[in-house]
């Protein structure tokens, strides 16, 4: 029993459709913008991060839900929902922070870096944090099951981090990718940071 009143796996499971009601939701989202966006000709493109153009700062904002083609908001799903399930696996609010946290420095990342006249979106930033996090979430917390789920995650999902490299080519905001990761990084450090003194000071 978790408070004496409702069953830990009840607790549990409510919060696993929680988190898989947030996942569809923000999914749902995405494809919605981006019929949206093939609707009116590309126009909502425009809201992208042109780096180091005051309008274009804005982008910081919308950009994660505008996606240049079908294709690549398809493969944004499946890593999206993938790597965003496994985000549950300590705290149901490390989502939403690493989300937001991952959103804003891929998004100042392009905005500073990115090549002029460029136009960065999509939620690929958003999709490193989570990746980012997820490794080095056992390096900071050190507890055996994080450790374990950023083994697994290394193994797994690790050859994405080429991603963050400027060889992958030109179409690629590989800018995003490397400040995405970095941010997911530092949330790892703060979170899995204070866990690990709260345990501590627990015993």
């Amino acid at each position: 029993m978790g408070n004496g009143l409702v069953p830990d796996g009840t607790r549990a499971l409510q919060s696993a459709r929680t988190h898989a009601a947030t996942l569809v939701t923000i999914v749902g989202l995405l494809w919605l913008v981006h019929v949206a966006n093939l609707l009116l000709g590309g126009a909502l493109l425009a809201f992208g991060i042109h780096p180091r153009t005051i309008p274009g700062l804005l982008g910081v904002f919308f950009a994660p839900f505008l996606h240049g083609s079908t294709t690549h908001l398809l493969v944004n799903t499946v890593s999206f929902v993938v790597l965003g399930a496994l985000m549950r696996f300590r705290h149901r609010n490390d989502f939403v922070v690493v989300a937001g946290v991952g959103a804003l420095t891929s998004g100042l990342g392009a905005w500073l870096f990115g090549a002029p006249g460029s136009v960065h979106i999509g939620a690929s930033g958003v999709i490193f944090a989570f990746l980012g996090f997820l490794m080095a979430r056992g390096i900071f917390e050190r507890s055996l099951s994080s450790i374990v789920l950023s083994v697994l995650v290394t193994w797994f999902f690790g050859s994405m981090i080429w991603g963050i490299l400027p060889a992958v080519g030109a179409a690629i905001s590989w800018q995003a990718h490397l400040f995405g990761l970095l941010g997911g990084i530092l949330c790892a450090s703060v979170l899995g940071g204070e866990l690990r003194r709260r345990r501590g000071t627990r015993r």
